[in-house]
């Protein structure tokens, strides 16, 4: 059968004769006009058709898909489609995208000369990861005349993964490399020294540290040497991922756990590109998807890989249960960076103790994040009795949060505390200045 519609032009068509017809009541003169005009409609309408379904294989299109998508980002669709018809010709692109996405009104149309091809791309952004399936690809054809469409169906299944976001990680790989990130303006971590690592020894040129010159070298050689050393490399980095039922708020489309995951594959990167070993685990009640640190070609995939299909669950996530795995697991002074969140000085002092434990062999950051609604109210200007009461009881709430930041120093834990669209940022910049520091 074929694939026949009917355009509203043919509606409009219909309708004034129609209207022909409704006025030759009135006026019996125009009864022969209406016919004719009824006649004639049809006539068009039958070589419409002859034009549009005669040939075969008159229209061809092709969805190019890309091989996964990024979580939370702009992913970009492109679909390329050929008139083949000995005539121009108008269609009407309806894709079948994603139940996920909930985009019933997708229709894109474009105009096609003879022979030619037009190339075009829409874009989607994936609020959860995982499988992401596509349904068929419609391409509704229709002549210059445009009483009817016929309907071209390609690809009918296609499905695309969709993983923690990586679209931006040669730009934090970019800014990384200079030390430096935007984040409401510039913000530039200063070298404080030097780490332990000796690369190599050079001659003085002009610039370089007067203290790090090697007296030695320099009575053997009788010219001025220096000392050149670099980042210590093939440190142990671990992040640990609370995927407990905190960690399920939702923040512009993506929940805490989504940030987490996000930030956790641009850190990775990072790492991976300065040379030390990235490894992580999440844990809820009980430790999984864990991938050893390394710095090997493919750790970024085998990350990507474990990190991909990750759902939050509702349970109260134990810390008792982290520390023996972390305890078990990391048998070497690591970097350790634990995505959670804390709401209120009570919930982390049920946990500091194991909190101490990890701080005891490792250098433990704790990342945990601001409450976007929460500094939109502090933020505001209060005008009725209701909104004063809102913004004292939002104050309240983040006194207590700068209180768990107390409270974490006080034990030589370190902490980043940050909106979860500053994340990515955030985590990378406190990795690079414990590098600079030399403090791991």
């Amino acid at each position: 059968m074929k694939k026949l519609y009917i355009n509203t032009r043919f509606f409009f068509a219909l309708i004034g004769v129609g209207m022909l017809y409704i006025l030759a009541f009135f006026f019996p003169f125009l009864m022969i006009l209406g016919h004719s005009a009824l006649l004639l409609m049809f006539f068009v309408v039958f070589v419409d058709y002859l034009l549009v379904f005669r040939p075969k294989d008159a229209v061809s299109a092709q969805r190019i898909l890309p091989e996964k998508m990024s979580n939370g980002d702009e992913n970009f669709i492109k679909i390329d489609i050929k008139n083949n018809y000995l005539f121009k010709i108008y269609v009407k692109v309806i894709d079948e995208i994603p139940f996920q996405f909930q985009k019933r009104d997708f229709l894109i149309t474009k105009e096609i000369r003879s022979g030619k091809n037009v190339f075009f791309q829409y874009s989607l952004e994936p609020k959860d990861r995982g499988e992401y399936n596509f349904g068929a690809l419609n391409v509704y054809a229709s002549s210059p005349v445009g009483f009817i469409s016929r309907r071209f169906i390609f690809q009918k299944d296609a499905s695309l993964v969709c993983y923690p976001s990586f679209i931006h990680l040669r730009k934090y790989e970019l800014m990384a490399l200079q030390n430096e990130f935007l984040l409401g303006g510039i913000k530039k971590i200063r070298k404080l020294g030097h780490t332990m690592e000796f690369e190599q020894i050079k001659e003085y040129v002009p610039g370089d540290d007067v203290r790090t010159i090697n007296w030695k070298a320099t009575s053997k050689t009788s010219r001025l040497m220096v000392n050149q050393f670099q980042d210590e490399k093939a440190q142990r980095i671990f992040m640990l991922i609370d995927k407990g039922r905190t960690m399920k708020m939702p923040f512009n489309g993506l929940s805490l756990l989504d940030y987490s995951i996000n930030a956790t594959m641009a850190l990775s990167h990072i790492i991976l590109k300065k040379g030390d070993r990235a490894g992580m685990m999440t844990f809820s009640k009980k430790a999984e998807n864990k991938v050893a640190a390394d710095n090997k070609s493919g750790q970024l995939r085998k990350i990507s890989e474990a990190l991909y299909n990750i759902k939050t669950d509702f349970f109260e996530s134990d810390f008792n249960r982290l520390y023996q795995d972390v305890k078990y697991s990391l048998n070497q002074r690591s970097l350790v960076l634990l995505f959670t969140n804390f709401e209120t000085l009570d919930g982390l002092n049920r946990q500091m103790k194991y909190l101490r434990g990890i701080a005891k062999n490792h250098l433990l950051v704790v990342v945990f994040f601001k409450n976007t609604e929460v500094q939109k109210i502090i933020h505001s200007n209060p005008e009725s009795m209701q909104e004063i009461y809102d913004e004292i009881i939002a104050e309240k709430f983040e006194f207590e949060k700068k209180l768990i930041i107390q409270e974490l120093r006080k034990y030589g834990i370190y902490s980043v505390y940050t909106l979860p669209e500053n994340l990515n940022v955030e985590v990378i910049n406190k990795y690079l200045e414990i590098k600079a520091r030399g403090i791991l």
